[in-house]
């Protein structure tokens, strides 16, 4: 009921909720670190093939993203967005899914596999190739679905062959995320 009551509002979804908010809110020193913290609706997808503004826009009634960045080559990423309904939702995975199909270059390929979390989720890899073999540089997503709300953790970063291990950090976040989500999605 208060989740309904929360969408049907189109509340923000609150400060600490997410889960590198306490590290965000650090000050910390070295010129080479920030974070950036918004709680706008519009955001784009933190994890996005095409760069495509619109990629899972539709249907958002509210979203907060965080992003950390280090110099010279570390991001992650973190991101939780409601929706009007979980069919919404499921749009935008799919939505992404179809991007990851369209978008790369021979120099930088998207792939997506389906993993068991959440309603439905993806790992989504983002590798740059030399010569067609995996060269430094690529990001890592877990890509979350559960009822109404769209959850996304990213890592970015000098990577080489994608792994299996390159995801365990973004699927730890995205288990925590979605063990309390449903205080603010409509499960």
């Amino acid at each position: 009921m208060i989740a309904a009551l929360f969408v049907a509002v189109g509340l923000a979804i609150p400060g600490n909720f997410l889960l590198y908010e306490k590290d965000a809110a650090k000050k910390d020193p070295n010129p080479e670190h920030s974070w950036t913290v918004s709680g706008r609706k519009n955001a784009q997808l933190v994890v996005n093939p095409c760069q495509k503004a619109g990629l899972g826009q539709a249907g958002r009634t509210a979203a907060r993203t965080i992003v950390y960045t280090s110099v010279p080559d570390y991001s992650k990423s973190e991101q939780v967005i409601l929706y009007s309904s979980p069919e919404a939702a499921g749009k935008a995975v799919g939505d992404l899914r179809a991007a990851v199909r369209a978008c790369g270059t021979a120099a930088y390929r998207y792939g997506a596999s389906k993993i068991a979390l959440g309603d439905e989720g993806l790992l989504v890899t983002g590798q740059a190739y030399d010569h067609g073999k995996p060269a430094v540089g690529g990001e890592r997503a877990v890509v979350t679905r559960r009822a109404n709300a769209l959850i996304v953790y990213t890592a970015g970063g000098e990577w080489g062959k994608p792994a299996q291990a390159d995801f365990s950090r973004q699927r730890k976040d995205a288990g925590t995320m979605l063990a309390k989500i449903c205080t603010l999605a409509e499960c």
